[in-house]
């Protein structure tokens, strides 16, 4: 790959920023004697940025805490995006599937378009828990409600696959699809406006150890468990 390619790839800016950067010999590569934009860098080079060290993976997996406020977009011209909070250099990177502008939780970043194809699938049953507080009471007969199809008028829901009531006004919600607001929608159809949505958990990924806003890099073991799991 050239060596500006390269470069732009992994976020150090524009095609022609990159070139500036190379013509004022801020970038070395291992065994080459000022290499220029065009320079073929093969994955065995040592490439160095203002003397730091380029390391190059194929595949980024990023597990974000999304705070309330952030579009789940790459870019935006008017709104914040979880992009903004992800601590890469990367810009190939995507979030997996949609939250909510004003719901937080659990949100998975990455490159690797295959295997956040498979996790969105519905034919891969990719399981997801909300926790939801409600502006009204949770009817009697709630668990049955989302024990049952929920018909809407551009899909029917799936049964839930758990449904626990914490409070009257607050429940945990496990479902295995992820269509526009379903789970608002499904509260809603209970009869009960969610004011507060957060997502727990997506396939065995938590929050925990994470805040609002905080990113972590998936360990090798969860990367290999999350391909395990779509495999299923």
């Amino acid at each position: 790959m050239r060596l500006d390619k390269l470069l732009t790839e992994y976020g150090y800016g524009t095609r022609s920023q990159v070139k500036d950067l190379i013509r004022k010999e801020k970038v070395t590569v291992s065994g080459r004697d000022k290499p220029g934009p065009e320079t073929a860098v093969s994955e065995e080079d040592r490439v160095f940025v203002n003397g730091e060290e380029l390391v190059r993976s194929e595949y980024e997996y990023w597990l974000l805490y999304k705070p309330s406020g952030y579009l789940t977009a790459v870019t935006d011209r008017l709104r914040p995006v979880v992009m903004d909070l992800i601590p890469s250099k990367r810009k190939d990177l995507s979030p997996v599937g949609r939250l909510d502008l004003d719901t937080e939780g659990v949100l998975l970043v990455t490159n690797d378009g295959m295997l956040s194809h498979q996790l969105l699938s519905p034919a891969k049953h990719v399981e997801k828990t909300y926790y939801a507080e409600l502006a009204s009471d949770l009817p009697e007969n709630a668990a049955q409600l989302f024990a049952s199809p929920m018909v809407f008028s551009d899909f029917t829901a799936k049964p839930a696959l758990s449904f626990e009531k914490i409070t009257d006004r607050s429940a945990r919600l496990t479902i295995c699809e992820g269509k526009f607001h379903q789970v608002r929608r499904m509260f809603l159809k209970a009869g009960c406006e969610v004011v507060y949505l957060r997502r727990e958990r997506f396939s065995f990924l938590t929050l925990s150890g994470l805040k609002p806003g905080e990113a972590r890099l998936l360990t090798e073991e969860e990367i290999k468990k999350l391909r395990s799991a779509v495999k299923e």
